[in-house]
Protein backbone atom coordinates (compact mmCIF):
# COMPACT_ATOMS: atom_id res chain seq x y z
CA UNK A 1 0.00 0.00 0.00
CA UNK A 2 3.08 2.82 0.91
CA UNK A 3 4.55 1.54 -2.19
CA UNK A 4 1.15 2.34 -4.39
CA UNK A 5 0.92 5.98 -2.48
CA UNK A 6 4.60 7.11 -3.18
CA UNK A 7 3.73 6.11 -7.20
CA UNK A 8 0.61 8.00 -7.15
CA UNK A 9 2.11 10.87 -4.79
CA UNK A 10 0.17 13.30 -3.03
CA UNK A 11 -1.86 16.08 -4.72
CA UNK A 12 -0.34 18.59 -2.07
CA UNK A 13 3.41 18.11 -2.12
CA UNK A 14 4.77 20.90 -3.20
CA UNK A 15 1.52 23.07 -2.75
CA UNK A 16 2.43 23.37 1.06
CA UNK A 17 3.45 26.93 1.95
CA UNK A 18 6.92 27.28 3.74
CA UNK A 19 4.66 27.18 7.13
CA UNK A 20 3.11 23.91 6.10
CA UNK A 21 0.05 25.50 5.36
CA UNK A 22 -2.79 23.57 3.28
CA UNK A 23 -3.01 24.41 -0.19
CA UNK A 24 -5.48 26.90 -1.29
CA UNK A 25 -8.54 26.17 -0.48
CA UNK A 26 -9.98 27.15 -4.56
CA UNK A 27 -7.40 23.45 -5.19
CA UNK A 28 -10.02 21.63 -2.78
CA UNK A 29 -13.01 21.79 -5.02
CA UNK A 30 -10.94 20.36 -8.51
CA UNK A 31 -9.84 17.17 -6.84
CA UNK A 32 -12.83 16.56 -4.98
CA UNK A 33 -14.83 16.76 -8.43
CA UNK A 34 -11.89 14.27 -9.76
CA UNK A 35 -13.24 11.52 -7.00
CA UNK A 36 -16.61 12.69 -8.55
CA UNK A 37 -15.67 11.44 -11.80
CA UNK A 38 -13.62 8.17 -11.08
CA UNK A 39 -16.74 6.93 -9.06
CA UNK A 40 -19.33 8.10 -11.59
CA UNK A 41 -17.03 6.25 -13.84
CA UNK A 42 -17.10 3.17 -12.00
CA UNK A 43 -20.87 3.32 -11.45
CA UNK A 44 -21.77 3.14 -15.04
CA UNK A 45 -18.70 0.52 -15.60
CA UNK A 46 -20.51 -1.56 -13.22
CA UNK A 47 -23.87 -0.86 -14.17
CA UNK A 48 -23.37 -1.84 -17.55
CA UNK A 49 -21.69 -4.76 -16.85
CA UNK A 50 -24.08 -5.99 -13.74
CA UNK A 51 -27.38 -5.17 -16.44
CA UNK A 52 -25.59 -7.28 -19.40
CA UNK A 53 -24.94 -10.53 -17.30
CA UNK A 54 -28.40 -10.55 -16.08
CA UNK A 55 -29.70 -10.27 -19.10
CA UNK A 56 -27.41 -12.57 -20.90
CA UNK A 57 -28.17 -15.07 -17.65
CA UNK A 58 -31.81 -14.38 -18.56
CA UNK A 59 -32.15 -14.87 -21.82
CA UNK A 60 -28.98 -16.44 -23.44
CA UNK A 61 -27.69 -18.97 -21.28
CA UNK A 62 -28.02 -22.57 -22.15
CA UNK A 63 -29.13 -21.68 -25.56
CA UNK A 64 -26.86 -21.85 -28.52
CA UNK A 65 -24.33 -19.12 -29.57
CA UNK A 66 -26.07 -16.22 -30.94
CA UNK A 67 -24.01 -14.88 -34.17
CA UNK A 68 -23.29 -10.92 -33.99
CA UNK A 69 -21.05 -10.46 -36.69
CA UNK A 70 -21.06 -14.05 -38.29
CA UNK A 71 -18.46 -16.12 -37.24
CA UNK A 72 -16.53 -13.00 -36.04
CA UNK A 73 -18.72 -12.56 -32.89
CA UNK A 74 -20.88 -14.65 -31.28
CA UNK A 75 -22.72 -13.93 -27.58
CA UNK A 76 -22.30 -17.67 -25.70
CA UNK A 77 -22.74 -17.39 -21.82
CA UNK A 78 -19.69 -19.63 -20.06
CA UNK A 79 -19.40 -19.38 -16.30
CA UNK A 80 -15.52 -18.78 -15.98
CA UNK A 81 -14.13 -19.57 -12.42
CA UNK A 82 -10.61 -18.49 -13.43
CA UNK A 83 -8.97 -15.43 -14.59
CA UNK A 84 -8.21 -14.39 -17.94
CA UNK A 85 -8.27 -17.69 -20.70
CA UNK A 86 -9.92 -19.39 -18.10
CA UNK A 87 -6.65 -20.53 -15.89
CA UNK A 88 -6.32 -20.75 -12.41
CA UNK A 89 -9.80 -22.19 -12.05
CA UNK A 90 -8.73 -23.78 -8.71
CA UNK A 91 -7.81 -20.16 -7.41
CA UNK A 92 -11.73 -18.70 -7.23
CA UNK A 93 -10.84 -17.65 -4.28
CA UNK A 94 -7.12 -15.82 -4.56
CA UNK A 95 -8.86 -13.81 -7.34
CA UNK A 96 -11.67 -12.77 -4.99
CA UNK A 97 -8.90 -11.54 -2.52
CA UNK A 98 -7.25 -9.56 -5.53
CA UNK A 99 -10.45 -8.05 -6.89
CA UNK A 100 -11.22 -6.97 -3.42
CA UNK A 101 -7.42 -5.40 -2.91
CA UNK A 102 -7.57 -3.54 -6.14
CA UNK A 103 -11.18 -1.81 -5.16
CA UNK A 104 -9.32 -0.96 -1.57
CA UNK A 105 -6.16 0.63 -3.13
CA UNK A 106 -8.02 2.49 -5.83
CA UNK A 107 -10.70 3.49 -3.12
CA UNK A 108 -8.35 4.97 -0.40
CA UNK A 109 -5.72 6.54 -3.52
CA UNK A 110 -8.61 8.61 -4.72
CA UNK A 111 -8.64 11.44 -2.33
CA UNK A 112 -5.08 12.37 -3.85
CA UNK A 113 -6.56 12.43 -7.53
CA UNK A 114 -6.11 15.61 -9.18
CA UNK A 115 -5.85 14.26 -13.34
CA UNK A 116 -9.64 13.76 -14.93
CA UNK A 117 -7.70 11.24 -17.16
CA UNK A 118 -6.59 9.41 -14.25
CA UNK A 119 -9.98 9.13 -12.97
CA UNK A 120 -11.63 7.82 -15.89
CA UNK A 121 -9.18 4.99 -16.02
CA UNK A 122 -8.84 4.08 -12.01
CA UNK A 123 -12.86 4.23 -12.43
CA UNK A 124 -13.09 1.81 -15.11
CA UNK A 125 -11.25 -0.53 -13.54
CA UNK A 126 -12.74 0.02 -10.09
CA UNK A 127 -16.47 -0.63 -11.88
CA UNK A 128 -14.75 -3.86 -13.56
CA UNK A 129 -13.15 -5.25 -10.62
CA UNK A 130 -16.04 -4.49 -8.54
CA UNK A 131 -18.62 -6.05 -11.50
CA UNK A 132 -16.31 -9.80 -11.84
CA UNK A 133 -16.32 -9.37 -7.51
CA UNK A 134 -19.96 -8.98 -7.45
CA UNK A 135 -19.90 -12.74 -9.48
CA UNK A 136 -17.31 -13.89 -7.38
CA UNK A 137 -19.21 -13.15 -4.19
CA UNK A 138 -22.85 -14.14 -5.57
CA UNK A 139 -23.13 -16.67 -7.92
CA UNK A 140 -22.91 -20.28 -7.82
CA UNK A 141 -21.06 -22.45 -6.53
CA UNK A 142 -20.80 -20.63 -3.28
CA UNK A 143 -19.67 -16.99 -1.88
CA UNK A 144 -15.89 -15.72 -2.59
CA UNK A 145 -15.97 -18.90 -5.24
CA UNK A 146 -18.28 -18.19 -7.62
CA UNK A 147 -17.74 -17.90 -11.33
CA UNK A 148 -17.87 -14.92 -13.50
CA UNK A 149 -20.43 -14.70 -16.09
CA UNK A 150 -18.56 -14.31 -19.78
CA UNK A 151 -19.96 -13.92 -22.91
CA UNK A 152 -18.66 -11.92 -25.54
CA UNK A 153 -16.60 -14.70 -27.57
CA UNK A 154 -15.10 -13.12 -30.14
CA UNK A 155 -13.23 -15.64 -32.74
CA UNK A 156 -10.11 -17.16 -31.93
CA UNK A 157 -9.84 -15.39 -28.82
CA UNK A 158 -11.42 -15.80 -24.68
CA UNK A 159 -14.67 -15.08 -23.83
CA UNK A 160 -14.82 -12.12 -21.69
CA UNK A 161 -17.42 -9.84 -20.27
CA UNK A 162 -17.66 -5.62 -20.13
CA UNK A 163 -16.16 -5.69 -16.93
CA UNK A 164 -13.00 -7.57 -18.39
CA UNK A 165 -13.42 -4.84 -21.30
CA UNK A 166 -13.02 -2.16 -18.61
CA UNK A 167 -10.39 -3.45 -16.63
CA UNK A 168 -8.61 -3.92 -19.78
CA UNK A 169 -8.92 -0.05 -21.39
CA UNK A 170 -8.57 1.37 -17.98
CA UNK A 171 -4.95 -0.44 -17.91
CA UNK A 172 -4.41 0.56 -20.99
CA UNK A 173 -5.28 4.26 -20.61
CA UNK A 174 -2.83 4.05 -17.53
CA UNK A 175 0.07 2.81 -19.46
CA UNK A 176 -0.39 5.93 -22.32
CA UNK A 177 -0.69 8.19 -19.18
CA UNK A 178 2.04 6.87 -17.87
CA UNK A 179 4.16 7.16 -21.05
CA UNK A 180 3.15 10.74 -21.81
CA UNK A 181 4.29 11.39 -18.19
CA UNK A 182 1.36 11.96 -16.79
CA UNK A 183 1.03 11.12 -12.72
CA UNK A 184 -2.24 10.67 -10.65
CA UNK A 185 -1.85 14.06 -9.11
CA UNK A 186 -2.02 15.89 -12.38
CA UNK A 187 1.65 16.74 -12.72
CA UNK A 188 3.67 16.25 -15.67
CA UNK A 189 7.31 14.93 -15.71
CA UNK A 190 9.89 14.65 -18.61
CA UNK A 191 11.82 11.57 -17.81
Amino acid sequence: MAEAERIIGTPDSGADGADGEAAAPAEQPRGKRKIVALFVVALLAYLLDLGSKLLVVAELEGREPIRVVGDLLQFNVIRNPGAAFGMGEAFTIIFTCIAATVIIVIARLARKLYSTSWAIALGLLLGGALGNLTDRIFRSPGVFEGAVVDFIAPAHFAVFNLADSAIVCGGFLIVILSFRGLDPDGTVHKD
